[in-house]
């Protein structure tokens, strides 16, 4: 095998650049090697099919009963995804004789939960570094308590026996660009002033973990990163509340929410016109970017998606012209960053880079495709991997992601604290989930409890500035993002000065 590097394993921007170090190219020269990229990406995509890998399973749990008419309950959960799913396991744990509901508009693990890469992470602040600039008095504890939640989390896929495939990897974080090596350094240095366990490899050792040619530096964290089917967990969770008492209804839309008595009425609507009401004494709310009943929550939190693609398996060949032989996850360190990882049948899960808000927070299925947005994604596909051309995509789709002004979860009540939310997780909420859960039960249940003297629990996302300013201000700040990864990483007076608010994010 040629050395990484060498002109065999580079691919169209590296051969370029060995031509015009000798002259040999032009402008047109360059348009026609952009062209060459643009229609190898477009025959990969060729025979995609436009759904999501993870439920794509002729396994998955049929679809629970909608609710109809009118029922009781201790506590309601509204959304099936992982804040619902482990709100609910855990209350019944707490107190096994709480009667608890838990409904979702579509079917359980539908939405986000089911759409990310499925990277397991022990933080709770979306990284390190966002938890040290927003939490600076509190992050030995928070990485103490993200610790923890990671090893409960694991904890009770052993305990229900959930096949989620969980495989603890650990991370690669990768630097592409010159400018992103010191970066990758302080990021290391940051790691093991709290305690973690990380490396940093130069260009060669980088390489050797994965044979990517465009890689300079990598940090390898080596402490609470795992993977796993984020669907099957989702699928795991919702067989283990069944089997503890909860009661799952799918297709069944809250459509209003209100004080009643000493508890709250809820109102719903369900598939076939079918309406529905629950009297709960308590809800927790796990809506993520889908708007809510709830201003409070509207306010701080925007849709934003996010765009995957995957491969089909890879051969035996493939796969050592890869290398990966640690199975980590991978992500690069620019302000738009991709993530991508193995699954267990040896595809390539390739994501991120091209996060869309689309204006004025518009939510809908038909946006789970984006052609430009794949597109894009496959051609970066083969910069990373041009010993992989000819491999197909087989899977793409798209996800929509509940993004905070911090960037990580925040917490609040409603209804006289009969009502408790976490939402905003940005990301990185596989693992975190289980700990925003466990918030809410506190907020309802647990008044006296160590979290909710915690500043991330206790202090407000900042909101959004109401239309059309959000609109116009969230589409600024993703030009002005695009426009430092184009830099070298220089953030121009826009970022800085949100940096300088509280509102800006350096992964």
């Amino acid at each position: 095998m040629a050395k990484l590097g060498s002109v065999p394993q580079q691919g169209i921007r590296a051969r370029l650049a060995l031509d015009t170090s000798q002259h040999a190219s032009d402008e047109f020269r360059l348009l026609e090697l952009m062209d060459i990229e643009k229609e190898r990406a477009r025959k990969a995509l060729q025979h995609s099919q436009g759904s999501v890998l993870w439920l794509d399973s002729a396994d998955r749990p049929a679809e629970n009963e909608s609710l109809g008419g009118s029922v009781q309950a201790d506590l309601v959960v509204v959304g099936g995804g992982f804040t619902g799913l482990w709100a609910a396991l855990q209350a019944k744990e707490q107190d096994p004789s709480l009667e608890v509901i838990l409904i979702d508009s579509a079917r359980i693990g539908e939405q986000a939960s089911s759409r990310n890469g499925g990277f397991l992470s022990a933080t709770l602040t979306h990284g390190l570094a966002n938890g040290v600039a927003r939490f600076p008095k509190q992050v030995r504890e928070l990485v103490r308590l993200g610790q923890e939640n990671f090893d409960g989390l694991v904890a009770s896929l052993q305990t229900y026996q959930i096949d989620a495939a969980l495989e603890v990897t650990g991370n690669l974080i990768v630097a592409d660009a010159e400018w992103e090596v010191s970066g990758v350094a302080e990021f290391v240095d940051l790691l093991k002033e709290y305690g973690e366990q990380a490396e940093f490899l130069d260009a060669e050792q980088a390489q050797a973990e994965v044979h990517s040619p465009t890689y300079l530096a990598a940090a390898q964290v080596d402490s609470g990163e795992g993977l796993v089917d984020p669907a099957r967990l989702a699928w795991g969770l919702a067989a283990a509340c069944r089997g503890l008492g909860v009661r799952i209804f799918d297709n069944t839309t809250m459509v209003s929410m209100m004080r009643s008595g000493a508890g709250v009425l809820l109102r719903t609507q369900s598939t076939g016109s079918l309406g529905g009401e629950i009297r709960a004494n308590a809800v927790v709310l796990g809506t993520g970017a889908f708007q809510s009943p709830l201003r409070a929550i509207n306010r701080r939190v925007v849709p934003v998606y996010d765009y995957v693609l995957a491969t089909e398996p890879l051969s035996s060949q493939q796969l050592d012209s890869v290398g990966w032989k640690g199975r980590q996850g991978v992500a690069d360190t620019s302000n738009q960053f991709h993530y991508y990882r193995l699954t267990q049948d040896n595809r390539i899960l390739w994501g991120g880079y091209d996060a869309v808000f689309y204006n004025w927070g518009k939510v809908h299925p038909k946006l789970e495709q984006r052609p430009e947005s794949h597109q894009l994604l496959a051609e970066q596909f083969f910069q990373t991997f041009p010993q992989l051309e000819g491999l197909q995509f087989s899977h793409r789709w798209g996800g929509v992601i509940d993004t905070s002004t911090r960037f990580s979860v925040g917490f609040g009540t409603a209804l006289d604290g009969r009502v408790a939310y976490a939402v905003g997780y940005t990301g990185l909420g596989v693992g975190a989930t289980r700990f925003g859960a466990r918030v809410c039960l506190d907020l309802l249940y647990q008044p006296q409890s160590e979290l909710l003297q915690l500043d991330m629990v206790r202090k407000k996302m900042l909101p959004f500035p109401p239309e059309p300013i959000r609109t116009a201000g969230i589409q600024y700040t993703r030009r002005a993002i695009a426009r430092a990864d184009a830099q070298q990483g220089r953030r121009g007076a826009w970022l800085r000065t949100l940096d300088a608010l509280g509102l800006g994010f350096d992964s």
